[in-house]
């Protein structure tokens, strides 16, 4: 794909556009000729997020004429920040991008969306991937619309398990084969597995092993559920029981278990699809490979990740600001996500642009594993203080990991101090 220079896009369409900064206003202004203006915000790392971004907003504005949209962004660590002030100030843009995993904390500034609300943005979950709904709601509330979607997968280095002798994961494979594939790989000062410190990383095969959450989706914290802690601790005796997996050395390792498969000291880990195509390709050049979660008791339900658009409570134009974000999430945008190869699009229609976009030598693998992955994922429920609850647990990983505490320990503690 051609690369466009920053403002390129808006400078040709008339897209409005702020570089820096999350303090347009909520959408509340006019342009000049009398046109409500909608603003959009959302984050932006690097020069080809802004312009992907803009390309984004044009075709929001091509299909909005009746107003005037804006985009404004920051980065990513900026934009959090920033939408903290802007949501006590009333002063959030009406258009507003949101994580799947930071919405606990601003669910606030967002309208809780209805139906006619998305009759009018002209969104329908039927057009979405199965589960998707789930990832920009809260408490039983609808607050955005994904437009992308990502879940976790096991990563494996083909070198170690052909050397090893051991099996190779495939769709379909159960807890029981990955055991064994892990107890085989775990030879010559290597191991089979790399033990997750992140919080998707390591809960994932927990919540797929037991088929249990550590919330409900009202937003009550049970991460103490006795099936939960189950599967927890036999995932932390990966390494204190089976020894197939090596203890993290510092909790500041938070990349543990990905640093180990990517330095060849582990055959797998879990991590996002979003890194699917890095890892398949490689600069160390082993050969990757990718499977879905193991399949526990209750089959296999991998949690679904997003992020999207909702609507500020304090837009002064909800109806256009509801067709603007439409048209962000329409086919037309979803299609150039999709066939731009940045994200894999929620929109189910768009998601063969993603395939399409990616090295035929990879290709069927991604589409084959995706599309199982993704057959089976379930919202990720989480609770206002999902963060601190992250922040807590994730440094007393190390103690688990090095059997100087137990998992059910942790988690006891983690439900006592944030259950409330």
């Amino acid at each position: 794909m051609k690369k466009l220079r920053v403002g390129a896009v808006a400078a040709a369409t008339g897209v409005a556009v702020v570089l820096t900064g999350c303090a347009s206003g909520s959408g509340g202004d006019t342009s000049a000729d009398g046109k409500p203006t909608i603003v959009v915000d959302m984050w932006a790392g690097s020069e080809d997020d802004t312009t992907a971004l803009e390309k984004q907003v044009a075709i929001a504005q091509e299909e909005n004429p009746e107003v005037v949209v804006k985009l404004q962004t920051a980065p990513w660590n900026d934009f959090f920040t920033k939408l903290t002030t802007n949501m006590a100030s009333g002063n959030m843009a009406c258009v507003t991008g949101m994580s799947g995993a930071q919405l606990g904390g601003f669910t606030d500034g967002f309208r809780e969306l209805s139906a006619d609300d998305l009759e009018t943005a002209g969104l329908d979950f039927a057009d979405f991937n199965p589960g998707a709904e789930g990832i920009l709601s809260f408490e039983g509330g609808l607050y955005g619309v994904p437009f992308d979607v990502a879940t976790m997968l096991v990563y494996y280095n083909q070198d170690m398990l052909t050397a090893s002798g051991a099996a190779t994961p495939e769709i379909g494979w159960t807890f029981d084969d990955f055991e064994d594939i892990a107890t085989a790989a775990t030879t010559d000062g290597k191991f089979g597995f790399g033990m997750g410190m992140g919080g998707y990383q390591w809960m994932s095969m927990p919540i797929a092993y037991s088929g249990k959450q550590p919330a409900s989706e009202d937003g009550t914290l049970h991460i103490d559920d006795a099936d939960f802690v189950d599967a927890a601790s036999w995932y932390s005796g990966l390494v204190t029981d089976l020894g197939v997996a090596a203890p993290v050395a510092s909790a500041s390792d938070t990349g543990w278990g990905e640093n180990q498969y990517t330095g060849g000291n582990a055959a797998m880990a879990v991590d996002g699809t979003w890194n699917a195509v890095s890892y398949l390709s490689n600069e160390s050049g082993f050969a990757a490979g990718m499977a879905p979660l193991p399949t526990g008791d209750h089959g296999n339900s991998g949690p679904i990740l997003g992020s999207g658009y909702g609507i500020s409570k304090t837009c002064d134009h909800p109806e256009e600001a509801l067709k603007v974000m439409g048209s962000l999430l329409g086919k037309d945008a979803q299609d150039y996500i999709a066939s731009s190869g940045r994200s894999y699009p929620a929109r189910t229609e768009s998601q063969p642009l993603y395939f399409d976009s990616i090295d035929e030598e990879y290709r069927e693998q991604v589409q084959t594993v995706f599309e199982s992955a993704f057959e089976t994922t379930v919202p990720l429920y989480m609770t206002k203080n999902w963060e601190k609850l992250d922040s807590y647990i994730q440094p007393n990983l190390v103690s688990v990991y090095n059997g100087q505490m137990e998992m059910s320990d942790l988690l006891e503690s983690a439900q006592t101090q944030f259950g409330n």
